[in-house]
């Protein structure tokens, strides 16, 4: 078993993605390959911080030995403690140190980050201004400069309309009640502002309801699984230590 964050040999390190609807896990090696089947088990509801200790610990009861634990988060963390959680409970989750309670239940080292922060590492090229959004329960975002991971932006809760968010315009829970041609029309509508104010080289979707969009995307842009995201397990331990415990204010670099 590996005990340092410093160590250089080969390691394992169980990935987990927690969601609004599901939470998902695999066990992967240093380069990101999947060693451990990838499962999947329903989101508790309400979804407190015991509830979803309980269903991570249950899912990954027969997985196989790993080092290290690599955790995407549906919300902004910031050395290890949550302080917002939208499509979980933000009044729950405020200020929970979930990156020690991981360690503390698991005796492994921990490294936690926004959910679309972690599928970024996963996916993208490492060439130029690359974009990943993810349309799943609410709408998850991330951006990298040639492979560096920048300071989250929580844009699913800028206001798009007056009196809609990313979240409330383009989350589940609007394409539950307008349907999916709508939904279609106005996901479109948020990738053409968002091509006019990032000017990004390329934007990767993910999420479960990735797979609904009907239109046709430019060149540029690509459709991802949540397997190849979930993938940025590995890549959040290429992380320089001291910049990713400061993660609000500086840039995150791959070693």
């Amino acid at each position: 078993m590996i005990d340092s964050e410093n160590d250089t040999a080969e390691y394992k390190i169980l990935t987990i993605d927690i969601g609004g609807t599901a939470i998902k896990a695999t066990v992967l090696d240093h380069d990101g390959k999947l060693l451990q089947d990838y499962r999947k088990v329903q989101t508790p509801e309400p979804a407190t911080p015991e509830k979803v200790m309980a269903a991570i610990q249950k899912l990954i009861i027969d997985f196989q030995e790993y080092d290290r634990v690599s955790v995407g988060f549906p919300g902004y963390v910031k050395k290890g403690i949550v302080f917002t959680a939208p499509n979980l409970g933000t009044e729950v989750w405020k200020g929970y140190n979930l990156n020690k309670r991981i360690g503390d239940t698991f005796h492994k080292p921990v490294r936690l980050v926004n959910d679309a922060d972690m599928q970024g590492l996963g996916v993208v090229s490492g060439e130029g201004l690359e974009m990943v959004i993810t349309l799943g329960t609410g709408f998850g975002t991330a951006l990298l400069q040639d492979g560096h991971l920048l300071p989250h932006l929580e844009l699913a809760h800028h206001s798009v309309t007056k009196n809609k968010t990313y979240d409330d315009y383009i989350g589940d829970h609007a394409l539950k009640k307008i349907g999916e041609e709508k939904w279609n029309e106005r996901v479109k509508r948020i990738l053409d502002m968002l091509k006019i104010v990032f000017n990004y080289d390329k934007l990767y979707i993910g999420g479960g309801n990735s797979s609904k969009l009907t239109f046709k995307l430019d060149e540029n842009m690509k459709i991802i699984t949540n397997k190849e995201g979930i993938k940025g397990g590995a890549r959040v331990w290429q992380l320089d230590k001291n910049l990713f415990m400061n993660m609000k204010s500086k840039t995150l670099t791959l070693q």
